[in-house]
């Protein structure tokens, strides 16, 4: 897979280096911060910005055209004529990308460093054994108050198996720079992929696992994932939130593959993670049934 990509990056020279796509949906608070950090990014190459507008009833289609004017030629705005939900959304914002390289942020989300896209292309420029380049995030709410953010940030990798069982430290979707070639973006012909819940995660664990390449994180917070009320993910109950992480465990297991050890382990994640919800909602059948799946 190094050589296929060494091979696409050289067929695929060009000015454009990275699409920037943003999907967003009802942020008119928040989509102009998203849009100022994209533009302020200071780099040797060209970027574009694409935003996926799905059908939002707020004013986020005006914010969004009042940049544009500002930006004449850097973003373009594609708008959905209903609401498609965010994995549609995403899969037709993709498209349009033409970048080598892809970079994702959601419309309520935004970056703090002015240097972050340059870091991450560097990096996967010259370190073909990954697919996926992401950095720390600060976690922050409605006003940018801080709730968290690791004080000491390290270097990780992840690799497909660490993915697998969980692992994705540090990985938030604002975060996310991958090469855009199709072994990543064929998850999307997947009938299954519209039935999972985290699709950033699916991303993540589809474009390791179709590559054989693993995902560096680098040690610097340069992004902001932001809590509030209307988040896709952030403010989800916690209960409804494990049915969706449940849902989409059993997707996972079923749908990709994994050596005889790595089974084992999965068995131990839903017996730690998930079995005692099961069991205290009495879906004994259905506990069985993913038990009995891994053994």
């Amino acid at each position: 897979m190094q050589k296929l990509l060494k091979q696409y990056g050289m067929m695929m020279r060009h000015d454009l280096m990275v699409s920037i796509c943003c999907i967003t949906y009802n942020q008119e608070r928040f989509i102009g911060q998203a849009i100022e950090s994209f533009m302020m990014q200071q780099t040797d190459f060209q970027f574009e910005i694409v935003i996926g507008n799905d059908c939002s009833k707020d004013g986020t289609a005006a914010v969004v055209e009042s940049f544009i004017e500002k930006y004449p030629g850097k973003i373009r705005m594609l708008t959905n004529e209903k609401n498609v939900g965010c994995h549609h959304n995403m899969i037709n914002t993709l498209k349009v990308c033409k970048g080598k390289y892809i970079a994702l942020c959601e419309g309520d989300d935004y970056w703090t460093d002015p240097n972050k896209l340059q870091k991450q292309v560097d990096f996967l420029e010259n370190n073909p054994e990954y697919i996926i380049c992401c950095h720390y995030t600060k976690v922050v709410d409605t006003d940018n108050n801080t709730l968290y953010v690791n004080p000491k940030p390290s270097p990780l990798v992840h690799t497909y198996y660490d993915l697998l069982t969980g692992k994705q430290e540090e990985t938030k979707t604002a975060t996310v720079l991958y090469h855009n070639v199709p072994e990543v973006h064929q998850l999307f012909q997947k009938p299954w992929y519209f039935a999972c819940f985290a699709g950033d995660k699916m991303l993540k664990l589809y474009a390791t696992f179709n590559t054989g390449l693993s995902i560096y994180v680098m040690p610097e917070v340069m992004s902001c994932y932001r809590n509030h009320v209307d988040g896709i993910w952030s403010m989800i109950k916690v209960e409804s939130r494990m049915e969706m992480m449940i849902s989409d465990f059993n997707l996972i297991i079923k749908h990709f593959s994994y050596p005889a050890f790595q089974k084992k382990k999965l068995l131990l994640l839903y017996v730690k993670r998930y079995i005692l919800f099961e069991l205290a909602r009495f879906r004994i059948r259905k506990a069985y049934d993913t038990v009995k799946y891994l053994l």
